[in-house]
């Protein structure tokens, strides 16, 4: 008489107990298919990770620009927080022949996927204008395009900046 739990299966173990030693096919490959999920969840959440890591635009971004006429370079410094889907954060530029740098906050700041953009407008002499950013973030640079409009005419560059490294 048989009278394991399992009739037909056969339990040994070489230390004297009893344990499961067959598994039909519809099992295995059901502990096959569990194990599959598993492994491509696992992943998938990698690599959802490393792509949310890779589109936040949070940090100090800076770039330089060549100075008027010859003049020293000219160092910006972006500084950017991002809040859901908002971006903000202010946008730090030295002021002309040699004044110090003035910060100014950033407008309309927005994220969708790994494309940011954002306003940046500055006073100068009672007159106002404002910088139109469109770019795409990766984990290290910014790169994109700048418009301004002057005199009723817009004006497009190309625009990168590089993310500084934390100071500790």
């Amino acid at each position: 008489m048989d009278r394991s739990l399992f009739p037909g299966w056969r339990l040994v173990a070489p230390w004297g107990g009893t344990f499961i030693t067959k598994l039909t096919k519809s099992m295995t490959k059901s502990i096959a298919a569990l194990i599959k999920i598993g492994l491509c969840a696992i992943v998938a959440v990698g690599f959802l990770a490393q792509a949310q890591a890779a589109t936040d635009p949070t940090g100090t971004w800076s770039w330089t620009t060549p100075g008027r006429n010859g003049g020293a370079d000219r160092k910006t410094t972006l500084k950017l927080k991002l809040d859901g889907e908002k971006v903000t954060g202010t946008i730090s530029a030295p002021g002309r022949n040699g004044a110090a740098a003035a910060d100014t906050d950033i407008k309309d700041g927005k994220i969708t996927g790994d494309e940011i953009s954002f306003s940046v407008t500055r006073e100068f002499n009672g007159n106002s204008m404002t910088a139109k950013y469109s770019v795409k973030v990766t984990a290290d640079a910014i790169k994109g395009k700048i418009e301004t409009e002057r005199n009723g005419q817009t004006n497009s560059r190309d625009w990168e900046a590089k993310k500084e490294t934390e100071k500790k």
